[in-house]
């Protein structure tokens, strides 16, 4: 082997078998989970109670396993709850279960949250976490498994409504910046009554009934600050209308692109030069409006290659009675909407969807898709023929990249109805198979584990820059295991304002080994490494033999 620090870790419960039906079971209270949300709602319908919550997997103390962050909301103008509402960090204890640690670490953040972003951003090793708030932002720097909050130092105090962020080496100097969209300029002062033509029921107002606002780009400095070069590195734009962000380098050329899906108005695809300068491209590659050429309600958002072709796919979420949308990338600058050849178009439209995530839930080695849903209007029954609480998607990819809907639901944690947005995705029981954790409007979480995943064989692969950014953000990584190609990158934010494990997993089927495992740095440095088995976590260390 050449060209890494290799560090293996066997898991001899793994076996090389096919998949037996996917089973998601719900453990949230059995894991020691006891979060509520809280939106505020108070009947006024301010449109912010039906935006959030996000959440993450991130490993906050360095011990190897997931930890879990639950992003809350906070009182409304007319309401008061018995207890302040505060987001919670929940540290995991290992075998499944998690113990409260907001007060001990220091981030229970009191704010009207929204969605959070996790990543070393100073390069000490250990995970930082910014959280997006209707209004001030909060950064808090972790310090060995302690927390400060340093927004005001660090100066990314936005104020406005921020919904996604995300953190990306936008310029290639090895440190980490920070992307904060924002939705629109909605406050309390300008709230609005909107109706339902037909029954006259108060609803909460859509998108078109305000303007939209600029987003943020944070420029590390190095030094501890962020520099706000939104204007300089060609991003200031108010047309947009941003919930879902997402960055990885779509054309191939070594630098990191950015996707925003925009509620109500056009997607955006900002490519970049490799400097950090950007240009709005969306038109063009095809990637605006769907395939009708109609605008979406974009909410969440990913990027992978869901056909092993080696180019990076864009999978957007949009509003019931649209479909989501699944743009095929043709590897020439342009993309396809794919949705109705791909068999994702007619089972998605009864939903309203939010968080989602490309990924391999059993192993078998392609990328099957999960989907959060869940509407906006309690009454919506009344006035129309769909349903508040819905239920979650999967949908499973037969190998010829076509996707089914997972129907054989009963019994697991797929079956729960409830108002869902963001969701985060990782191994947090470090059994080799994806567990998914689904964040749920002014309700419980729901941590879903997976069971049965990990029938197959798998390699999960975790990064660490050193001449890139410490986590590898923005790295693709591509596995070759008989005759089977894959490829994924490491990113931060995407889904829904949520982040999921930095860490990447590989689903290998029957295979035994992994031929060869190829990363592409950030930094441009290009390294393999050979004859890798199957069941195992691979650290790779930048240039490090």
């Amino acid at each position: 082997m050449r060209g890494f620090g290799l560090v293996l870790a066997l898991n001899l419960g793994a076996a090389a078998a096919l998949s037996a039906a996917p089973h998601y079971t719900e453990v949230t209270r059995e894991a020691g989970i006891d979060f509520v949300h809280h939106n505020g709602a108070g009947g006024r319908k301010y449109v912010i109670e039906t935006v959030g919550p996000g959440c993450a997997f991130f490993d906050y103390n360095g011990d190897g396993r997931l930890d879990i962050y639950l992003v809350d909301g906070a009182e409304v103008p007319g309401t008061r709850l018995p207890e302040k509402p505060m987001s919670r960090l929940y540290r995991n204890l290992g075998q499944g279960r998690f113990e409260d640690a907001t007060l001990e670490v220091g981030v229970g953040s009191t704010r009207y949250g929204m969605g959070c972003a996790a990543a070393d951003y100073d390069n000490d090793g250990d995970q930082d976490l910014f959280v997006s708030n209707f209004g001030p932002d909060v950064l808090y720097r972790n310090d060995g498994g302690r927390f400060a909050d340093v927004t005001a130092r660090a100066g990314v105090s936005d104020s406005l409504w921020s919904s996604s962020c995300a953190f990306a080496d936008v310029d290639n100097d090895g440190l980490l910046d920070l992307y904060v969209a924002n939705y629109h300029n909605f406050s309390y002062q300008n709230h609005k009554l909107c109706a339902e033509g037909g029954s006259g029921l108060q609803l909460y107002c859509g998108p078109e009934s305000f303007d939209g606002v600029r987003d943020f780009l944070y420029h590390n400095n190095g030094d501890g600050t962020f520099k706000d070069i939104t204007a300089q590195a060609g991003l200031l734009n108010t047309t947009g209308k941003e919930l879902g962000v997402v960055f990885g380098d779509v054309d191939r050329d070594g630098d990191q692109d950015l996707y925003l899906a925009n509620d109500k108005t056009a997607n955006l695809l900002y490519l970049n030069d490799g400097r950090g300068n950007f240009e709005e491209n969306a038109l063009l590659a095809g990637v605006a409006y769907n395939g009708d050429g109609k605008v979406s309600a974009g909410m969440g958002v990913d990027m992978g290659d869901h056909n092993q072709d080696g180019w990076l796919d864009l999978f957007v979420t949009n509003f019931q009675w649209e479909t989501n949308t699944l743009y095929h990338n043709n590897g020439d600058g342009t993309f396809v909407d794919h949705t109705y050849e791909a068999n994702l178009g007619k089972d998605s439209l009864p939903y309203l969807s939010w968080g989602t995530r490309i990924f391999d839930f059993d192993n078998d080695g392609d990328r099957d898709i999960f989907v959060a849903s869940g509407h906006l209007e309690s009454d919506v029954e009344r006035y129309e023929n769909a349903t508040f609480r819905q239920l979650n998607q999967l949908f499973v990819n037969g190998g010829d990249h076509r996707f089914e809907l997972e129907r054989r639901i009963e019994g697991t944690g797929l079956a729960i109805k409830k108002v869902s947005r963001g969701a985060a995705f990782g191994d947090y029981d470090d059994d080799g198979d994806v567990d998914i954790l689904v964040a749920n409007c002014a309700d419980t979480p729901d941590l879903l584990r997976n069971d049965g995943g990990n029938e197959n064989n798998w390699l999960r692969v975790r990064l660490q820059g050193t001449r890139s950014n410490r986590d590898g953000i923005g790295a693709i990584v591509e596995v070759y295991s008989g005759g089977l190609y894959q490829m994924d990158l490491v990113r931060s934010g995407a889904s829904f304002l949520s982040q999921s494990d930095l860490r990447l997993s590989f689903g290998l089927g029957g295979r035994a080994a992994a031929e060869r495992v190829k990363v592409t740095w950030p930094s441009g440095l290009v390294e393999e490494v050979k004859n890798v088995p199957a069941n195992r976590d691979l650290t790779l260390v930048e240039g490090k033999n």
